[in-house]
């Protein structure tokens, strides 16, 4: 083809694109979007299917947007963190809806945290007691000097080694006195010349034997004592060697004194203890100084009488700790009537930090398991659903730990499993998701479910079962309309609240004081009710004060107490009373409306009620309770 025909064909094609432009971009526009369908469909149909089904279910779950970095940002659109200009990522929940405090994991979850979970036992006995080493040493309270009653020179030494046994009025040591040699010599001067005077006139018989009292007395004034001084009085020559002898009896532990050595009046010369009982030195590191107490039963040992225990009693505990060795001193007496414990022995000391015989021990937790944060202690709890676990936070009262674990006070119940280790994997991935961790904001300043707790012996708890008791007559007097036994049992309560005394620990004492008078008042109030009406108008108050007690010290029965409220009580403002069974039993209105109200919480043996104090607080869910008895 010539130039000049290529040019006119090019010429003719772009006049036939001119007229035909419209229709050739709609046919191309429509071959793209057909070739584009028909790969979509033959394709990649079902991943955009599963792509557009999990952006509409991720924007219906993430309906709270928050900062991986800050997750107290919570807002209900996604955007950037207010504090550090991070992109928001969605909330989602794995767990129930229901309980957003639960962390609920797969069972690939699990095995990737490597969670562990133990159930809440009880301490065995031996386990709890404390073992301390320590050495013997002489009971102070028994400590005696033997000092020189006059100023001279030892002639001789009675008891010359330490260890001797002395008896009260041995004579130890003779020393060679100018002082009292002068003044025996006086005595037997003043002596001859009483006698001499017998046939004189009675003023020179009054002015000789005044010169034989003045001897007498200046000899007493030396130490000298009465009976010595009437001997020396008979003799013929005045004596050279003057005797020191024992007041009291013991053992020699130190011998200060040595022959033709001079002394002065009050020079010790013997120190002399009773070894009929030993105080053992125990060194306590201050983390086991919560376990101690004074009154505490010991038992102890030694390696020079192998296979027989001695008992001894703690009778002080050192108030200040060494500051090199951290320890602090703690004394307990031991009786050793037979003198087979020597001072100076080396003992190993086992103090019983458990529970008496008879007693059930503490519930433990590892020590693994508790999250603290300031005041709050806080345990992960196993929850169980059909074919689903999760884990709940749950605040707890622990006590001083013991060794690898933890006594629990109160939250916890024997059975529950809890997390010991892993817990705190749990909590940060429910820090993330918004929920109660232990990173939320109440700590110190809030209240919390156990912060009215006080952590008494059983033995102490049980010196209240006889004021329950009262009450709960009362209590069911007033559900039978029956005065007269209501007025009988409160009198009894009242004075019950009077017999009892709590003077440790202090903040025990502290409480039961609190406590105490509202009890006596009330129950007199109910004693001296002319009514059912007036007895009931007392009765709300009085229990109210029980509330409080079991709210601090526990439920003191063998049995478990139900906490019951009544909203058409006390003016239909509502009103709380406790007792014993699970059948309603009200004490406001009696027949009249006896099945009035709901039991809103079981207090088992030694739990405690998680209930704020106050008639116009509104109890709070039903807590386990408490951990000595179960």
């Amino acid at each position: 083809m010539s130039r000049v025909d290529r040019k006119r064909w090019i010429a003719g094609l772009r006049g036939w694109f001119r007229s035909h432009a419209s229709q050739g971009v709609v046919l191309i526009v429509g071959l793209v979007i057909g070739a584009s369908w028909a790969g979509a469909r033959s394709c990649g149909a079902p991943e955009v299917e599963e792509a557009e089904h999990a952006h509409a279910s991720s924007g219906a779950a993430a309906t709270i947007w928050t900062c991986s970095m800050h997750p107290q940002i919570r807002q209900p659109e996604p955007g950037q963190c207010p504090i550090c200009g991070m992109d928001l990522i969605p909330v989602t929940s794995e767990g129930d809806d229901r309980a957003p405090d639960r962390v609920v994991l797969s069972e690939r979850a699990q095995a990737l945290m490597r969670l562990r979970t133990e159930e809440v036992r009880r301490q065995a006995d031996a386990a709890s007691d404390l073992r301390l080493l320590g050495r013997f040493e002489a009971n102070e309270t028994t400590l005696k000097t033997v000092t020189a009653w006059t100023g001279g020179r030892i002639d001789r030494l009675r008891v010359n080694v330490t260890g001797e046994r002395v008896r009260a009025g041995q004579v130890i040591a003779t020393l060679y006195s100018p002082e009292v040699f002068a003044a025996h010599q006086d005595l037997l001067v003043a002596k001859r010349q009483v006698d001499r005077m017998q046939s004189s006139p009675e003023a020179s018989r009054m002015a000789a034997r005044a010169a034989l009292e003045a001897a007498r007395e200046r000899l007493r004034l030396l130490g000298v004592p009465d009976d010595e001084v009437s001997r020396m009085e008979r003799q013929e020559r005045p004596t050279r060697a003057v005797a020191i002898r024992s007041p009291f009896g013991g053992t020699v532990i130190e011998r200060m004194a040595t022959e033709g050595s001079y002394v002065s009046t009050g020079t010790p010369l013997y120190r002399i203890a009773n070894l009929s009982s030993l105080w053992l030195q125990l060194d306590a590191y201050e983390n086991d100084l919560p376990r101690l107490a004074v009154g505490q039963g010991v038992r102890v040992t030694v390696e020079a009488i192998p296979g027989e225990v001695f008992e001894g009693e703690v009778t002080f505990i050192e108030p200040t700790l060494d500051p090199r060795r951290r320890t602090a001193r703690v004394r307990v007496q031991v009786d050793n009537q037979e003198r087979r414990l020597r001072p100076g022995m080396f003992a190993e000391a086992t103090v019983a930090t458990g529970e008496t015989k008879g007693e059930q021990s503490p519930l433990v937790v590892p020590r693994t398991a508790p999250l603290f944060t300031g005041r709050r202690s806080i345990v992960y709890v196993e929850i169980r659903s059909e074919d689903r676990v999760g884990y709940e936070p749950r605040t707890v009262r622990l006590g001083p730990r013991l060794g690898d674990v933890y006594p629990v006070v109160a939250g916890l119940a024997e059975g529950e499993r809890i997390v010991a280790r892993g817990a705190f994997a749990l909590d940060a991935d429910l820090q993330i998701r918004g929920g109660h961790s232990m990173m939320a904001p109440e700590d110190d300043r809030s209240e919390h479910a156990w912060d009215e707790v006080i952590d008494i012996a059983p033995a102490v708890r049980r010196s209240f079962a006889p004021l329950v008791v009262a009450y709960l007559d009362v209590q069911s007097a007033l559900a039978d309309d029956d005065l007269d036994a209501a007025k009988t049992a409160a009198a009894k309560l009242s004075d019950n609240a009077s017999s009892i005394r709590i003077e440790r620990p202090r903040d025990a004492h502290a409480a039961w004081s609190e406590i105490a008078d509202p009890l006596r008042g009330h129950g007199r109030h109910v004693a001296m009710a002319a009514s059912l009406e007036g007895a009931r108008e007392g009765f709300e108050p009085l229990s109210e004060a029980i509330i409080d007690l079991l709210t601090r010290f526990g439920n003191p029965l063998d049995e478990p107490l139900r906490l019951a409220f009544c909203p058409m009580a006390s003016g239909s403002d509502g009103a709380r009373w406790v007792q014993k069974g699970e059948a309603i039993d009200n004490a406001y209105f009696g027949a009249a409306m006896l099945t009035c109200g709901e039991v809103r919480q079981e207090v088992p043996q030694g739990g405690y009620l998680a209930v704020p104090r106050g008639r116009s607080a509104e109890p709070r869910r039903a807590a386990p309770a408490g951990g000595h008895a179960h």
